[in-house]
């Protein structure tokens, strides 16, 4: 299956430090990717460096189209979707007002927030609060259903699990799932579960101090003893 994404050679910088140092990367058009790694390591850099979000270099091809030079709205535009860590929601606003927000310049409002609200049940149940008094899976899944009123082809999620419960995270994660069969989303994954991830990824990339230093389809990886024992925990 044809990638639709792809990273070469790229580089990302805050400031004048460069922290991405020449990698490449794919997504398979309706696969999903996770990158792998530990604090520090890139992965967030990298996730900003496709959303236009921090300078960089080389070359990213989303669906034929270069982002190398574009804006983040420009990118966002074209069909990338990106949850961010720490959600990201308006916490003074309401679940819908939410979910507005995110289908600004899409049509099929009404149409696209039913149809989250058949994803996230809860989210319909707590329409009327305000975002920030739910809970944190609540909020996540707010994060992740603003995302997706853009329609877009690619969701790009920083760390989902972060700071939730294990049954939570389980939750989320098999509606992801669902959500990348049923809408063909292609994924691209940060996350620290690195047991889950792999669960559920096609591919997977483990990126040390901004470097990869491997790559392969994720049961490959599951299976590396060294990965086991430094990520898995056994």
């Amino acid at each position: 299956m044809a990638p639709i994404l792809q990273l070469r050679t790229v580089k990302a910088f805050y400031g004048q430090s460069e922290v991405v140092h020449g990698i490449d990367l794919a997504v398979e058009e309706g696969g999903m990717t996770v990158l792998l790694g530990a604090n520090g390591a890139g992965k967030t850099t990298t996730l900003r460096a496709i959303c236009g979000m921090v300078r960089r270099e080389g070359e990213i091809i989303f669906a034929g189209e270069k982002l190398d030079r574009r804006t983040t709205e420009a990118i966002a535009s074209l069909g990338v979707a990106h949850v961010p860590e720490g959600r990201g929601t308006f916490i003074g606003l309401t679940v819908e007002e939410n979910l507005r927000l995110g289908s600004y310049t899409r049509g099929q409002q009404l149409e696209n927030m039913q149809r989250m609200y058949g994803y996230f049940p809860i989210l319909a149940q707590r329409r009327r609060q305000q975002a920030g008094a739910l809970s944190g899976g609540e909020q996540q899944m707010l994060a992740i259903a603003r995302a997706l009123m853009m329609a877009p082809r690619l969701l790009v999620l920083d760390e989902p699990s972060f700071g939730l419960a294990p049954r939570v995270v389980e939750d989320i994660f098999k509606i992801v799932e669902r959500i990348k069969r049923e809408e063909r989303v292609s994924v691209l994954l940060v996350e620290q579960n690195a047991s889950l991830a792999l669960e559920l990824a096609d591919h997977a990339y483990l990126i040390e101090t901004g470097y990869v230093v491997a790559s392969g389809s994720a049961k490959s990886l599951a299976d590396d003893p060294q990965i086991r024992r430094s990520y898995l925990g056994y």
